[in-house]
């Protein structure tokens, strides 16, 4: 018989440490959706679901910040249909989830292109962001029109325009400087990723970030993908032996 979720989280607790920071490639709505013989956005809203069931999840087990790869920017080639549809259920999502998420104290940024959203959807960005400031439970990343390497090349134009003004010295760029750059400066870098729907690639997501992070593979599909996937996802991760290059003696 299967763990219920009381029973992971109580295991959760009793071994301890958890993830300070778990980032999630959301994988399989398309597929959830075709196997129910149903559209695509059919799957991504019932995968919206599975963003609340995560969100709580963490709030219960204590993990401290919460990323969540919501649209990369190869997704704008989709169907203009299905990016419209994503696009309003941004918006549905929002308005749906931001008092619950205020009153969870959940703060929410939000990272990627942004000037490419909607003007609805982008005001739905702001709103949730502005909302949700004061928010020191949970603090949750959703990544919107974003790709890794963009975002390495944008941390890379930010410290060239610093050296160019004199600001900043070629050989003052460390790790560090780098860090300060990118859209996750001001929290730490993932300890674990999942990726849902059981492919296992990175998708260009958090390409600096996840250096160290565990690797967490689920044959769920995203919209199956709940608050005991999750807990089993940090019940494993509290079993790896992180050493970070190190040997133990």
């Amino acid at each position: 018989m299967a763990d219920t979720e009381s029973d992971l989280l109580a295991r959760i607790r009793v071994h301890g440490a958890v993830p300070r920071h778990i980032a999630i490639i959301m994988d399989g709505n398309g597929r959830w959706a075709r196997e129910r013989h149903m559209p695509r956005p059919f799957g991504h809203r019932s995968g919206m679901k599975a963003v609340r069931a995560v969100v709580e999840g963490c709030l219960e087990s204590g993990v401290e910040w919460l990323s969540l790869f919501a649209f990369s920017q190869e997704n704008w080639q989709r169907p203009e249909s299905e990016v419209s549809a994503l696009m309003s259920l941004l918006e549905e999502f929002i308005a749906g989830e931001v008092d619950d998420l205020h009153k969870q104290g959940v703060r929410v940024r939000v990272h990627g292109d942004l000037e490419r959203l909607s003007g609805p959807a982008s005001a739905a960005v702001q709103r949730v962001m502005r909302m949700t400031e004061t928010g020191t439970r949970l603090g949750l990343n959703l990544f919107i029109s974003y790709g890794g390497r963009a975002e390495l090349v944008r941390a890379a134009r930010l410290l060239a325009v610093e050296v160019q003004a004199g600001r900043l010295a070629p050989d003052a760029i460390t790790e560090d400087e780098f860090r300060a750059r990118l859209f996750t400066a001001e929290c730490p870098d993932p300890d674990l990723l999942i990726r849902t729907s059981g492919e296992q690639r990175l998708s260009n997501f958090l390409l600096w970030q996840v250096a160290y992070a565990e690797l967490f593979i689920s044959s769920v599909l995203w919209p199956d993908f709940g608050r005991a996937a999750l807990y089993d996802a940090i019940n494993d991760f509290q079993h790896r032996d992180r050493r970070f290059g190190r040997v133990r003696t």
